[in-house]
């Protein structure tokens, strides 16, 4: 049985996106699957090719303690937004939310996350 929740990050989006922009998730979704979890993560960024694109996001406890990680290996120039999940999360049992966090291959980790909050 697949329980989502869902967090939507609203944000303001140019349809021209400057060299170096950050990645923008706009929306992250986490459902238990059995005893680990999976995230499906939306991203945006005005990726122009292998010179700059997003190229992850990872799941992250409130503290920060990295709990998955998800490597984008390729430029979604034609495909923005897009949609990539991460399966086999272990995610320790007092956790209420996860924080999502994307990087590209320019900027490295962003410093800002989105919360989500867990069923």
């Amino acid at each position: 049985m697949y329980r989502f929740t869902s967090l939507i990050a609203l944000a303001s989006f140019s349809a021209t996106c400057a060299v170096g922009d950050p990645a923008e998730i706009v929306d992250a979704r986490i459902a238990q699957l059995g005893d680990t979890w999976r995230a499906d993560v939306t991203i945006r960024h005005g990726d122009t090719g292998w010179d700059d694109y997003a190229d992850g996001w990872r799941v992250e406890a409130p503290d920060g303690t990295v709990l998955g990680t998800r490597t984008l290996y390729h430029p979604h120039v034609e495909e923005q937004p897009f949609t990539r999940s991460l399966s086999g999360i272990e995610l320790p049992e007092a956790l209420t939310e996860v924080r999502i966090r994307a990087r590209t291959n320019t900027d490295g980790w962003a410093e800002t996350t989105v919360a989500v909050a867990l069923p």
